[in-house]
């Protein structure tokens, strides 16, 4: 499938898909959140994909946020369709049965942060740079920001930049809980597509599992959750990839696993 402002590639069991609009520093539209639901979709039905890296064409910005040039003029019902045709597009990462890692080069603003915190975990470039700025173009964030935020650093950490409209650096991300880990920029994608690999090298279906145990189970008290990981962990037995990763550490070897 072609896309018009991605660039889409599949190797090694890892999907990598990058917005590609470095003019406008790879600012979100319409047709480019559509297309991002396109490639998610293909990236879902390929057996072949186990991790999926989400990030931005160019070292100056991974997604400089949504374009303004198409919101400035929006009415009411025209803003409430784009939020939340947002808002599906992030669904859609947060729910994909891919680990998605987001490798954010440079500018994560706006619409950037919100799709970066969608994403399982962060990894970020030294001059990657964080921020909510809405409320300095007169809106506040529309694509989950008041949402994920909070849940990721607190409340009221959450409160502070969204009020504030403040970026904070890769080191501050980190330090806040927003980013696993900060690389020289030069190193983001090695560094990323090194720990992909890692992922893509276990087995895809206990991966599976254990990203829904987490996600399903994290806002439900901790029996249920327990319990929740119960029932998964006993799926893991049906497979054979669990019999081919017994078995294959008993004989001292690398397992060969079919997702299967």
């Amino acid at each position: 499938m072609a896309y018009q402002n991605l660039l889409f590639d599949i190797a090694d069991g890892i999907g990598t898909v990058a917005v590609n609009r470095p003019k406008a520093l790879n600012a979100l539209n319409t047709e480019t959140l559509r297309e991002l639901q396109r490639a998610l979709q293909e990236l879902e039905n390929n057996p072949e994909v186990q991790v999926v890296i989400l990030t931005g064409v160019g070292d100056r910005s991974f997604i400089a946020g949504a374009d303004i040039s198409e919101m400035r003029d929006m009415n009411s019902l025209e803003a409430i369709r784009f939020s939340k045709l947002g808002h599906t597009t992030l669904d859609q990462i947060e729910r994909l049965g891919k680990v998605v890692i987001a490798a954010v080069n440079g500018f994560a603003l706006g619409g950037g942060t919100e799709i970066a915190l969608a994403c399982d975990f962060i990894f970020a470039s030294e001059n990657a740079k964080f921020g909510q700025p809405e409320v300095t173009l007169g809106v506040f964030p529309g694509f989950g920001g008041t949402q994920r935020l909070p849940r990721s650093i607190g409340k009221a950490r959450a409160k502070e930049l969204i009020f504030t409209g403040a970026m904070i650096s890769a080191e501050e991300a980190r330090d806040f809980g927003i980013v696993n880990r900060v690389f020289p920029a030069e190193s983001l994608v090695e560094e990323t597509r090194r720990v992909a690999k890692k992922i893509a090298s276990n087995g895809p279906i206990a991966v599976q599992l254990a990203k829904a145990s987490v996600d399903r189970g994290y806002d439900v008290p901790l029996r249920e959750g327990c319990h929740m990981e119960a029932v998964a962990f006993g799926a893991c037995f049906t497979t054979m990839d669990q019999k081919e990763g017994m078995t294959a550490f008993l004989e001292k070897r690398k397992p060969r696993f079919k997702g299967k």
